[in-house]
């Protein structure tokens, strides 16, 4: 990618795919960890248990887990933009719709009914993305992408605290009923706009030169030999592939643990500060928006992490290395977080562990590609996500029960596998494709 129609090419394709997949993104983070914020009012509302919470955030990913596969490989046939848009387009009603969910019934199906609606979103994307940029590029690229994560959470959090504050009464529904319908329409009209603004592929952008569509389609097809070469395969059978179970038990650690921030993060906030934000005389004014803007402490953390570990992880080409070595900062994080009884201490510790777990993320989805091509990447990045995914299911009972010292145990085990994922997949891909160039 070192000449001027490489590099061009490069820039319009970053500039007009990734800010746009980052905000398709954001959504479906808030859409789905939002009853994280949600159970503050609920609990209170409708008289749910944090139990009933909990199972509800886990129970999501049973619809995910089962139709993730089939949906990734239905966006391979009918194309990006349209099952992408048809994605967003049902998760935005189902989410809206949560706001009438006043049993716990009805609560779990919506919930289940959201993890149907979302699969195949976040597999899809990262398969779309070998479509258009190259493996020396890939982890910086899906690092931008996946900012989405810490600053939706952020944004999400600073938001649902002040629509809890702000909207509660207002047309007799309470403050968490507007949370789940004003943060779930935008994904309704965002979907829609999916249909005019993402191309399927290289050769419908309108926005490239002839040129540049010729040098970017041969780039990407260059490369696809190349991984079918390093033990890639066109044939669902690669799903027995034993690198794609090494992929999935060291993303499950990184899935409970940020499905345990995601589920829990505003809650370990409020219960830590709850002190020191309720005023001298009991007053709690603007108390959500207080929870809000400490919750947002750990995802600027995580967003400087994110971008600095992706640049070093692709100018370096050490991929499990430097993953090893955020997993190991997330143990150190999840301990100070279980060890310690002063607030600032504990939130210092969920940045660290933050940090650590979110840097993680765009270095582990550069992996698959190193081995994966076709129809084989399609599936096989949707299994490695669903059932590592289903982390998720325990990832609150966890926490809620044990508190945060399981966590480090369970990063440790991600360590593990980072170790087992250098020699079985790492070191075999660069036989094959030699040392990564800087990127």
């Amino acid at each position: 990618m070192n000449d001027g129609l490489g590099q061009r090419t490069m820039r319009k394709v970053v500039w007009r795919l990734v800010p746009f997949l980052a905000l398709l993104y954001m959504f479906n983070i808030i859409d789905r960890a939002n009853v994280g914020f949600a159970r503050l009012g609920m609990v209170r509302d409708v008289g749910f248990s944090d139990n009933v919470i909990d199972w509800g955030f886990g129970i999501f990913y049973v619809g995910y887990l089962l139709f993730e596969v089939p949906s990734n490989m239905l966006l391979r046939r009918f194309g990006a933009r349209r099952w992408i848009a048809r994605i967003m387009i049902s998760w935005g009603l189902v989410s809206t719709l949560t706001a009438w969910a006043v049993t716990p019934a009805s609560y779990f199906a919506a919930r289940i009914l959201l993890g149907v609606a979302e699969a195949g979103f976040f597999p899809g994307i990262i398969f779309f993305m070998t479509a258009w940029f190259p493996a020396t590029l890939r982890a910086r690229v899906v690092a931008w992408f996946m900012m989405a994560i810490p600053l939706a959470t952020m944004l999400g959090n600073l938001a649902s605290g002040l629509i809890l504050d702000r909207m509660e009464g207002v047309a007799g529904l309470a403050g968490w009923q507007w949370l789940f319908i004003l943060e779930g329409l935008p994904s309704v009209l965002l979907g829609a706009s999916v249909l005019f603004l993402l191309p399927d592929g290289p050769h419908d952008a309108a926005w490239l030169t002839a040129d540049e569509r010729a040098w970017l389609e041969a780039d990407r097809a260059g490369e696809d030999s190349r991984r079918l070469e390093a033990g890639g395969s066109e044939k669902l059978s690669a799903l027995a592939d034993v690198r794609i179970w090494i992929l999935i038990g060291l993303y499950l650690a990184v899935a409970i643990g940020t499905g345990a921030t995601g589920s829990y993060l505003p809650k370990l906030v409020k219960d830590s500060f709850e002190p020191l934000l309720v005023g001298p005389a009991g007053g709690t004014g603007g108390f959500y928006w207080k929870v809000g803007m400490l919750s947002a402490v750990p995802q600027i953390a995580a967003v400087v992490a994110m971008l600095a570990v992706s640049r070093l992880s692709d100018a370096s080409g050490d991929r499990t290395g430097i993953i090893l070595a955020c997993l190991a900062t997330a143990a150190a994080g999840w301990f100070v977080t279980a060890t310690s009884v002063d607030p600032w201490l504990r939130l210092a510790g969920l940045a660290l562990a933050q940090a650590g777990m979110m840097a993680v993320l765009p270095v582990f989805w550069t992996l698959p590609s190193l081995f994966l091509g076709g129809a084989a990447a399609a599936a096989g990045i949707a299994l490695v996500n669903s059932v590592a995914n289903c982390g998720g299911i325990f990832a609150p009972k966890i926490i809620g029960t044990f508190g945060a010292g399981p966590l480090v145990a369970i990063m440790a085990w991600g360590m593990l596998m980072a170790l087992v994922a250098r020699s079985s997949i790492e070191r075999r891909a660069s036989a094959a494709f030699g040392p990564a160039p800087p990127g």
